[in-house]
């Protein structure tokens, strides 16, 4: 966590809740979720709890962490199959604090990250919760987002090899050129670039431990959380992330599969089994997904580098600072690319 409230910031915002009729009288405020990115706070006035999102602390990179944004999107979202929050307001910077932020309601339920709780903790239930979140990506794909009102929400038309641009140029350097740890994998994908394979509402960072599970039988995804990187593209990225942050018996976890160990528990079902289920319910051919795994890990390859530069710049989250995280995100995709080790002496 970078940030905390402060008796005058929380006053603030306990007087705001109150005018929008959402809490009344004193409140407390306690931090949930990682604190590594937008930041996530549980309010509580004694007898009701809601949940207040904000960005980091600025600076911002410019079009991170858009919380009128992901607002506009999780209300959007509000009467279709996916199961999200619901926004009870919203504050533009200033009005309260120096941020915007946002207040959505609370789902009560577990967030699922090293191990799965009682009573979901069966091997029935860990295949009913795997299930039904491949269930819920589809949902998501199917989305008529044109309808809901999200046609501004991005381009998908040539979203790959844009989005392969936009990210690289986050780390490259004046030329253009990507870090050298970076450029094998780089290239590969520059190579095989697949044309879209349709276009759809994608959540750009769809893993178990941005989900709330129903806290009771039969497992199942109470909400979607963590919006912030959601746009109009190819909804393969989605399946593809979601393939690079689940673990693997035997092999070495990157960084955000370390998040979704739990995965490893008897009875979630494999990689395999969640991509044949995604394919069968939507029809997508899955024959370039180890093109998207690979873009999604080389992308959070690329978001660390970033932000461990920022720490060095000293505006930034000190979680970020150790290369090794970089370095094993970099590890994974060379090994789904087919890509030789790299050299084991290159520095960061």
């Amino acid at each position: 966590m970078t940030w905390d409230w402060t008796a005058e910031t929380r006053k603030a915002l306990g007087e705001f809740l109150a005018a929008h009729e959402i809490l009344s009288g004193p409140i407390t405020t306690k931090a949930i979720g990682d604190g590594h990115s937008n930041l996530t706070f549980l309010v509580s006035d004694g007898s009701t709890g809601v949940v207040v999102r904000r960005p980091p602390p600025p600076p911002i990179p410019p079009g991170a962490n858009d919380m009128l944004r992901e607002a506009t999107l999780l209300k959007a979202l509000r009467d279709t199959a996916v199961p999200v929050p619901r926004v009870l307001a919203v504050a533009a910077e200033g009005e309260v604090l120096d941020v915007p932020f946002y207040v959505m309601s609370f789902a009560a339920g577990p967030v699922v990250t090293t191990h799965t709780p009682a009573p979901l903790d069966s091997v029935h239930q860990r295949r009913s919760i795997g299930y039904d979140l491949i269930d819920t990506l589809a949902d998501l794909h199917e989305v008529d987002w044109r309808a809901v009102g999200l046609a501004d929400m991005g381009r998908p038309a040539g979203f790959n090899a844009r989005h392969l641009r936009r990210m690289r140029r986050l780390v490259a350097d004046d030329e253009g050129n990507p870090p050298a740890e970076f450029a094998d994998v780089d290239s590969w994908l520059e190579a095989n670039t697949p044309p879209e394979s349709g276009a759809s509402l994608v959540h750009c960072d769809f893993r178990i431990g941005n989900l709330v599970l129903a806290p009771d039988a039969p497992g199942r995804i109470a909400a979607v959380l963590d919006w912030e990187l959601a746009t109009i593209g190819d909804p393969l990225l989605d399946v593809g992330y979601l393939m690079a942050t689940i673990p693997e018996p035997g092999r070495p976890m990157n960084p955000t599969a370390e998040l979704g160990a739990a995965m490893l528990e008897n009875g979630y079902p494999s990689k395999e089994e969640l991509a044949q289920r995604y394919s069968a319910r939507t029809g997508q051919d899955l024959g370039n997904l180890a093109w998207y795994t690979t873009l999604s890990l080389w992308k959070l390859a690329v978001l660390y580098e970033y932000s461990r530069r920022r720490v060095l710049d000293g505006i930034g989250d000190p979680y970020y600072s150790d290369p090794e995280l970089v370095r094993r995100f970099l590890d994974d995709a060379r090994r789904v690319a087919g890509i030789a080790a790299a050299d084991s002496t290159a520095r960061l």
